[in-house]
């Protein structure tokens, strides 16, 4: 048997766990009418595949019809969910794996405007920042109701074969109780902490009773609310022990922070650039004073880390739960001794940013999470060995290289600049952003292992790539920034990449038009206005930086606003001509009736990219497909077939910002999906 640690199994009461690393709860927004069909269950049983020892369902499933699905939940509530139930909690077992699920009522924390349009409930009427509906304040009769609605989803997902249920209680309806900043209630269950926890005990009360002891049942809660007011952590603790002391509970999930705010929620679930597991000392802080089955999750993203956790005791479950949406196949890869080909989570927030603006979850750099039917974690060999040819060494272009040479090809990659990474080399030169860099590194080195060659400062002619004798080759040269946008003085404005880049320097009054509304805008903000510079940011949109998306942004929001930047938003840069030392801005609107003209004396355009396109159309008269992607076939996973010159000595594509502005997953997708057929 292994001494690793996180390889020794785990008795939860009865049920033995094969290691210490779990998926917690979180809900990928792949449900189909409320239900877990195909595409969910194919991304379940991906990481009991994979060798994690217990996997989380849904974050959380609603248990009433009062809790409507804003983050496109599973539905516990409805008895048709039970098949689907089964039929994913089989295929996890015969896995090896154990799986539960999260159940929740959202109290306040959803839309009155979604599901059955149901008034929102809480135990006060004061409404949460993050989904803007005020609640009804809770009756009595809604208090009974929901807590049979718990029981009786519980009992659903029992006869589903589920090996337990969890609560969510951290900003959800279950902590709406427990928190004196949102209750208001009178009665048993307002005022003193014994009836702010009232509603909890009564809803365990009522499953407990309902599923039986040969059920585990936890509780995912905050022991500390990190707001004035709030549950502080001398009431966590004592939270914590009340629930290890009601003989109702297996273990305890231990949260800190609070979620009504994109602010707080970004805390409690940090991203990129912020500490690794911040909260882990003091989940082992609880574990300490209960000695009671303990399990945590907070940017735990990398072995060591969850290796120390349970090491040093902290916890007794150690969480990797986005780091498992990166690579689904982290537990086999520790046993079969392989960590270095673990694909790194780069706290990226691309997955949970998506779930939160009403789309599903995807990884920033695994384009085959979420398409588990459609797309695969292992590329299979090719019957033939093909050299192929790629153009670029961006995230496109190694993804292509890894790919291909996953298959078994040959595989030849031309590069312009002196190292890899494209665009991302240029984000990662924020000090927040800098773990972007490993989308890069982990494919070349994936690639080396490969055997993929590289030609590192080589501009690509056309001669050369068909001096190569290829059969396929692959456009990914990435674009330009596009700041050709002005009716007049595009002459005198530079792009967000000039500044980032230190290409150019950074003004003292300056006004960046964001149109694009990506990452590289804010960060030539934040570039310029640490370097002393007074700075607008000016948009037509009615948000600023809306692909930037909301965890994305705090970060940015903290050092912006403290930086004093100004966000200017309805405005359209339209012109810009100089006068002396000064740049004029002609300002306008696509609402119509406003002409402004401002001074500055820099002008940042932040419009996307053009792509560089120029050999792809060199090289195309002589590809035998002439540069056609089957839609149908690329959609399918079905090899490209498009022969269209009879002459042609190569199959040619182009992908990425090769094509259009976009963005690194697209890159990434782009080249998954048209190379593994390859």
């Amino acid at each position: 048997m292994s001494n690793d640690p996180l390889l020794q199994p785990y008795q939860l009461k009865h049920l033995t766990l094969r290691n210490r690393i779990i998926v917690t709860a979180h809900e990928p927004a792949y449900p189909e009418d409320g239900m877990p069909k195909e595409r969910y269950r194919a991304y379940t049983v991906e990481r009991a595949k994979g060798g994690v020892a217990m996997t989380m369902t849904a974050g959380s499933a609603a248990v009433s019809k009062d809790s409507p699905p804003v983050f496109n939940n599973l539905l516990a509530y409805k008895d048709e969910i039970v098949p689907w139930i089964r039929e994913m909690t089989d295929a996890v077992h015969e896995e090896g794996a154990a799986i539960m699920i999260q159940l929740t009522h959202l109290g306040r924390r959803t839309r009155w405007d979604k599901g059955d349009w149901l008034p929102v409930v809480a135990p006060s009427h004061h409404r949460e920042a993050s989904h803007r509906a005020f609640p009804k304040k809770i009756e009595d009769w809604d208090i009974e109701r929901i807590v049979k609605d718990f029981a009786d989803a519980a009992e659903r997902m029992k006869a589903g074969g589920m090996d337990g249920v969890e609560l969510e209680a951290y900003g959800h309806l279950i902590d709406q109780f427990a928190s004196p900043l949102t209750n208001e209630l009178g009665g048993p269950f307002g005022g003193s902490l014994d009836n702010r926890m009232r509603f909890c005990f009564d809803v365990l009360k009522a499953i407990r009773t309902r599923v039986g002891e040969d059920f585990i049942l936890g509780v995912r809660y905050t022991a500390d609310e990190c707001l004035p007011g709030g549950t502080g952590r001398e009431e966590g603790l004592e939270i914590s022990k009340r629930l290890k002391d009601s003989g109702l509970i297996d273990y305890l999930n231990v949260i800190r922070g609070h979620i009504d705010t994109d602010a707080g929620l970004t805390d409690v679930i940090p991203i990129q650039g912020m500490a690794n597991s911040p909260h882990l000392d003091f989940a082992g802080e609880i574990r300490a004073a209960t000695n009671f089955p303990t399990f945590h999750a907070a940017k735990i993203p990398d072995v060591a880390t969850a290796r120390h956790a349970i090491a040093s005791g902290k916890v007794d479950m150690v969480g990797m739960t986005r780091a498992h949406m990166t690579d689904p196949h982290i537990v086999r890869k520790i046993i079969e001794k392989r960590e270095e080909d673990i694909r790194p989570c780069v706290g990226a927030n691309y997955c949970l940013d998506r779930i939160y603006q009403g789309g599903a979850a995807y990884c920033i750099h695994n384009a085959a999470t979420g398409r588990e039917l459609t797309m695969p974690h292992t590329i299979a060999k090719a019957d033939r060995c093909k050299k192929v040819v790629i153009v670029g060494a961006g995230p496109a272009g190694l993804e292509a290289a890894r790919v291909a040479g996953e298959r078994g090809h040959e595989v030849v990659v031309f590069e312009a600049a002196n190292d890899p990474g494209g665009q991302i080399r240029l984000t990662a030169q924020s000090e927040r952003r800098r773990e972007m860099i490993s989308i890069i590194d982990w494919r070349m080195g994936q690639c080396e292992k490969l055997g993929v060659t590289f030609h590192f400062n080589s501009w690509a002619e056309a001669e050369t790539i068909t001096a190569e004798n290829p059969d396929v080759v692959i456009i990914a040269t990435g674009g330009l920034p596009h700041t050709e946008v002005l009716a007049k003085g595009n002459d005198l404005v530079v792009s967000a990449w000039d500044i980032i880049s230190g290409d150019v320097k950074p003004g003292t009054n300056v006004l960046i038009f964001d149109d694009a509304g990506d990452h590289a805008g804010l960060q030539a903000a934040e570039f310029i206005a640490k370097a002393g510079g007074k700075v607008e940011i000016m948009t037509p949109d009615r948000s600023f930086a809306p692909e930037v998306m909301a965890m994305n942004l705090v970060p940015y929001m903290r050092s912006l606003q403290k930086l004093d930047v100004t966000f200017t938003v309805t405005y359209r840069l339209e012109a810009v001509e100089k006068s002396g030392n000064e740049l004029v801005a002609h300002v306008g609107s696509d609402y119509g009736g406003v002409e402004k003209q401002r001074t500055f004396d820099q002008i940042v355009i932040n419009h996307g990219t053009i792509p560089l396109d120029d050999l792809y159309f060199e090289l195309k008269p002589a590809s035998s497909n002439l540069g056609e992607v089957s839609h149908d076939q690329l959609i399918a996973g079905r090899p490209q077939t498009a022969w269209r010159n009879a002459d042609g000595k190569f199959q040619l594509f182009r992908i990425g910002d090769a094509v259009a502005a976009r963005n690194t997953h697209a890159a990434i997708y782009d080249a998954l999906r048209l190379l593994k057929d390859i």
